[in-house]
Order: structure tokens, then sequence, then C-alpha cells
């Protein structure tokens, strides 16, 4: 199975419709007659965000957007001629075609009952139209796949960095493998949080076998044999009978007896989803196979954060072209990285004190430039954005030159400690109102150590106003983005601030 997280960037240059149409392709491989689907597309996205994410969707697709009770999905309908548009939102983790939506469902009161409907359901839902867009989502990771081959036999091994020297791309090909599969890296953010059950189908008959990945020739074979299958299922709620294993096992099941197809817990075709949520039941088709918040890091820290948090976190500042943007407290990069993707006609700074971090974001920035170029198969101009290593106590920046400061502030779990961000903080906020531009500037922040927070800011109010507060979850932490305004008043340093200001970070 290709990677759908590196389709992403390309969706938009398959060429899916000639003349405005659309060709369906069968799984006899006959064409059938060209027709436009309306489909309800399913999204995950960062707890606290929906709001955001339903913004973007309206923004970018036209389209309107329900938000779900269940934290964190949303729901959109759309024509799957924009389903490229659809893997191109920077605000989504994981989308999915929906097959059918069950409000308010009654559960019977026994579980056998309620196992019993679960079979009888699989055999009642409209799988038709949600199949067919599984099928073109297929297309494009194969046409992708294609593309990337020969993208990278024609770049004869060599492309540039941005800075002007050369490099091997076999090195560069090999450096992302190890960074992937490296055992340490660990994604502090990758844990939603939230809480409730996730089980995929097992059965006695469900043992897979690992299959020969080299033969290419196999994979084409895919629609000409019975596609392989898992179902997972979601759940949340305290009033159910039964478990997430038990509803996965028996709708999965009955899946199995409706189609033919083979279940395979690792090596499968189709990722079928049961998301039960209290009395709500949504029934689902993955379309993708690795959440799309990893589409930037490659060299990950101890906290890197989701690129779509990140996107998140951007958009509630609301830059405009010519906007100075710094993280000055960037980690691995995400935020100033996914800053310079989204809003290029900005500059973007990556500060950070600890020069392994520096050297994390440099080395992020340098692989995106090189992925853009193995992509395009052409030199590229860069992004605005630079790394620095700076202390955030004393940042060597102009007093007024900053539009927009977007940062993840140490919560005193796996960096820092509580104890020191009651010093840390208040220096923090201070040094930022000094940079920020007074009046327009605008600061989004991110923290878990909220009573540390709380009362820094209770210290800053003549020069930060907070004007929004956003809950999230981060991996299973209650942590707060902060939207502060820098109000007009200007910067004085006093003798005691800057006495203050002389205490270790």
């Amino acid at each position: 199975m290709s990677d759908i997280q590196e389709a992403t960037d390309q969706l938009l240059d398959v060429n899916l419709f000639e003349n405005q149409r659309f060709v369906q392709v069968t799984e006899s491989g006959h064409r059938s007659e060209p027709e436009h689907l309306q489909v309800t597309i399913g999204a995950t996205v960062p707890t606290g965000f929906e709001q955001t994410a339903a913004d973007e969707v309206r923004e970018k697709l036209g389209s309107s957007c329900k938000i779900s009770k269940d934290r964190g999905k949303i729901y959109f309908d759309i024509s799957v001629e924009s389903l490229a548009q659809v893997h191109c939102l920077r605000s989504v983790d994981n989308l999915f075609v929906v097959v059918q939506e069950l409000k308010d469902y009654q559960f019977k009161e026994t579980k056998e009952e309620v196992l019993k409907d679960f079979e009888d359901l699989a055999g009642k839902l409209p799988w038709s139209d949600p199949l067919k867009v599984w099928k073109i989502n297929t297309s494009f990771k194969k046409k992708k796949a294609k593309r990337k081959k020969i993208n990278q036999n024609s770049s004869k091994g060599k492309i540039n960095n941005g800075r002007g020297e050369k490099i091997d791309e076999r090195d560069v090909k090999k450096d992302f493998t190890s960074d992937a599969l490296d055992p340490h890296i660990l994604d502090y953010y990758e844990n939603p949080g939230i809480k409730e059950e996730i089980s995929t189908l097992v059965g006695d008959d469900l043992a897979s076998s690992k299959e020969d990945d080299t033969d290419e020739s196999s994979k084409e074979e895919t629609d000409h044999r019975a596609l392989k299958f898992r179902v997972t299922c979601n759940r949340a709620g305290e009033k159910h009978c039964f478990t997430s294993n038990e509803a996965a096992r028996d709708f999965g099941g009955a899946v199995q007896d409706y189609f033919k197809w083979k279940a395979d817990m690792t090596n499968f075709d189709v990722e079928v989803l049961l998301n039960i949520h209290d009395n709500e039941i949504v029934v689902g088709i993955a379309l993708t196979e690795e959440s799309l918040h990893r589409r930037n890091i490659t060299h990950f820290g101890p906290t890197t954060l989701r690129s779509t948090l990140a996107y998140g976190m951007l958009r509630l500042c609301a830059p405009q072209p010519s906007d100075i943007i710094v993280d000055p407290m960037c980690g691995t990069g995400a935020i100033p990285i996914e800053g310079a993707t989204e809003w290029s006609k900005c500059y973007h700074i990556a500060g950070d004190n600890n020069p392994l971090a520096v050297n994390r974001a440099a080395n992020n920035i340098s692989s995106l430039l090189t992925k853009n170029q193995i992509q395009e198969s052409k030199p590229s101009w860069g992004l605005p954005i630079d790394a620095v290593q700076w202390d955030i106590c004393n940042l060597p920046l102009r007093t007024g030159s900053v539009d927009i400061i977007v940062t993840d502030m140490p919560f005193g779990k796996r960096m820092g400690s509580k104890k020191r961000n009651w010093n840390l903080y208040p220096a923090c906020l201070r040094e930022m109102s000094r940079v920020c531009r007074p009046g327009t500037g605008r600061a989004v922040l991110l923290t878990q150590d909220k009573k540390c927070f709380t009362k820094a800011l209770s210290r800053m109010g003549h020069v930060w106003r907070k004007v929004h507060t956003v809950w999230v979850n981060i991996g299973g932490l209650h942590a707060a983005v902060y939207l502060l305004k820098r109000t007009s008043q200007a910067f004085v340093r006093s003798s005691e601030q800057d006495e203050e200001k002389g205490t270790p970070s």
C-alpha cells in the first residue's frame, strides 16, 4: 500500500477528469458511464479546533460543515470532483467517506440482541457510492506512486538542497526511512487523548500472513481478486452493554459474509469504520492510511507538535501578507514550517535556546525543501523561513518588530518543570510584549500549565489582553490555547524589569 501522506501534496495535480467528466473503473475492469457523486466526508481533527476545521472547509471547498457531538470530528458534503482538494485540507488528521449515519440509535437491552443487530446492519447499508469513492481515492495513491517513481528515476540521483549544495537523493531517501522507522522517535501529540475504546476485528480465522512487497505486479491485481479488509470500532459512551471488540467482531463477520472479502489485520485494502458515540452510529470507509498531520516533520523531538494543531493555532491569529511571525520556542519547527507552507507571503522565524532543537528544525526545513524538489523535479526557490538559536528572555529582535507570536510553551512535564515555569512564563510574556507591535500584534500560546500562565498573564494585563481560549486535548493532557492581543501601550523597561530579566531561564 502506498503512503497517502506523501500523496496529499500532489493530489490536485492528478488529472481525474477530462472535459469535466470522470470515468469510473469497475472491479471487472470495464468502464461505466460518467456520473457525478455527492457524498458525505467525515474527518477527525484536533479536539478543540473543530470550528477552525469547519471554517477551512467552507473557505476552500465551499461546503457547509457539521460539527459532531463526538469531539474531534466534522462532516461535510462534497462532489467527487472535490475529493483531491479534501486531501489538501491542513486542519484534518484522518478522512473517511460516510456509508450511513444512524442518529438516536436504539440499542437493545441485552448484549446478544445488540450484536445480532450489528450483524443484520451490514447487509442493509448503502455501500455502493462510498465504495466508488474509495476506489477513486485508491487511484490517487497508485498514480502518485507511479509519478514518484518516474520523478526519482529522472532526477539522476542529484538534487539541490536550496543552499547551492548537491545532495545524493539516495542518501536523502535513506535519511527519511531511518527517521520514520526509528523506534526511539516519540510523537508526544500522537495520542488524541479522547476517552474511548478502539478495537479492530479479531477472530481465529483472521490471522494474516505478510506478503512480499517487492512484487509490484501483484499489487496491480488487487482489483481482480477478493479484497482484504478490517473493521475498526471507535466507541465512546458509558451506557453500552458491549465492548468495542465484540462490536467489531460481529459487524466485521457480517461484512465478510456480505462481500466475500478476506479479513486481514495488517495488509488490508479496505478499512471499515464503526464509530459509536452514545446513541449515534456512523459507518464509514477510511480514505487515509496514516494521519495527515505527519506531512512536514521528518526529525522528531520529545514534544513534536502535530502539524494540524500548528495550523489551527496559526489560523487563530489570521496572518496577513507581509506579517512577521515568530515561534520563539520552536522545538522541531512544526509551527513555522506549517506557517511557511500555508502562509508563504509572511516571513517566519523559528527560534529555540536548545541547539539540538534548532538543528532538528533546520533539518526539517531542509527535508521539506528536498521533498518539494523531488516532487516537482525542479529546483526550489526555498521557503520564507529561518532557524535561529536564541534566549527567549532576550530575543535579538527590535522592539515592536513582530506582528505575530505563535508557540508551544513548555508544560513542565517532558520539557522544563512546573517550578521553573513560575519564573519563565512572566519573563517570556514580557519579552514577547517588547518585540510585538503595540495595538496590532497578536500571540497564540499553547500550555497545559494553566495556573502558572494565568498568574503570569494577570501581571501583564497592561500589555496583553486575552481575546479567546481554545481548550484542547494534548496526548491526554487538558491544555489551553490562548489568543492574546497586544495593547496599544508602548513597552517600557523599568529597573525592576531589568532586574527580573537577568534571572536565569
